[in-house]
């Protein structure tokens, strides 16, 4: 039995999801209306997971969650609004220590519930089954953060990896590195990219499950932070070294040639895929126009099994493959099912990846 609070202002919101994790059964439910009775619930209920909402009165969600991993950490999926300001509260959420969001539906909730409810479930199960593993990775990103009122944090330094990177000559590229993440990912992000110099010499393409609101917060967050010149691909966007270019939300994003050369393709998301944007769909687009020898793989923390097939097929054709290894992943599900596959020329830890990113280009 997963014991769950439900933290929302709304009190047709709060009967909705109460209503959604009844029917779904396993779970022991407590609510409350704001930040201030989710901390009185966090002692006297002793919750496995909360659901939080971003905007609450007397405390909001942000201020709730900080509380919570001071006090008694415990895994938090953060309920935010589909908007600019939404997706920004949902990325400083997970700054905090959130273990990951779902944005709300729009409009009436009780026509979107279907589509919605299963989502949530899964995100919940997904976060009490990280248990305390989580939950401490997320106290340690606490202690590490500046008191309040020490101002804003500069950028980290691009760190250079021991491998030697070797420029490259305008308009050429050796090669291309495609990063695929989900649940936990954008924390997981950050570590690699601001771990990269401005001078890597292959374009990396990220596919992060994410609606397209949150993808363009996140390309512009990631921007301010690394040395690498981030953005989302909205257009079809010529590749060039020392860019990060990530996938829009609500789409897929593909590998393409034109006469000037490869380019990332933004496209209408493919049935066929599960999660979007896809990874799995980037990967066997980019090994049309690519040799396998001139791709290098990375699949992070998230659910399901995204970039497992195609990664896989990747290494058997003679690409190289990154898996990030279990006790760094949030969720080890896409990571995890590249190994059991088979899929993995390397398993490494979050710290560890961007110093393998370097290596692996530098020998190719």
């Amino acid at each position: 039995m997963i014991k769950l609070l439900i933290v929302d202002d709304s009190a047709l919101m709060r009967r909705v999801l109460g209503e959604v994790f009844e029917r779904e059964g396993g779970f022991e439910l407590a609510f409350a209306r704001d930040g201030v009775e989710a901390l009185a619930q966090l002692h006297a209920f002793g919750p496995d997971v909360i659901t939080l909402d971003v905007q609450m009165p007397r405390m909001n969600g942000l201020s709730c969650l900080d509380r919570i991993m001071v006090e008694r950490p415990c895994p938090v999926v953060m309920l935010s609004a589909l908007t600019s300001a939404g997706a920004a509260a949902a990325l400083d959420a997970l700054d905090l220590g959130a273990f990951d969001f779902i944005p709300k539906p729009d409009g009436a909730v009780s026509l979107a519930i279907d589509d919605f409810a299963p989502i949530l479930i899964a995100k919940v199960r997904a976060a009490s089954a990280s248990g305390v593993r989580g939950s401490h990775r997320l106290a340690e990103r606490l202690r590490a953060r500046r008191p309040a009122g020490s101002g804003p944090i500069a950028p980290p330094q691009a760190m250079m990896p021991a491998a030697k990177l070797h420029p490259v000559a305008e308009g050429q590229l050796p090669g291309v590195v495609i990063i695929g993440t989900s649940t936990g990912g954008p924390p997981a992000l950050e570590a690699v990219l601001t771990a990269l110099p401005a001078g890597f010499p292959w374009p990396i393409l990220v596919v992060q499950h994410m609606p397209a609101t949150f993808t363009a917060s996140l390309s512009q967050r990631l921007d301010t932070l690394c040395a690498l010149h981030v953005m989302e691909v909205t257009r079809p966007t010529p590749l060039s070294a020392g860019c990060v270019y990530i996938a829009g939300g609500n789409a897929d994003m593909m590998v393409s040639l034109r006469s000037s050369g490869l380019i990332a393709l933004p496209v209408p998301a493919a049935p066929e895929h599960r999660w979007h944007p896809s990874v799995d769909r980037l990967v066997a687009s980019a090994m049309i126009h690519l040799p396998p020898q001139q791709l290098i793989g990375v699949l992070m923390t998230g659910m399901g099994n995204d970039g497992a097939k195609s990664m896989s097929a990747l290494r058997a054709a003679g690409g190289r493959t990154i898996a990030e290894a279990e006790e760094t992943a949030i969720v080890w599900g896409m990571p995890g099912e590249l190994v059991r596959a088979g899929g993995a020329s390397l398993v490494a830890p979050l710290e560890a990846i961007a110093g393998r990113l370097a290596e692996l280009v530098a020998a190719s």
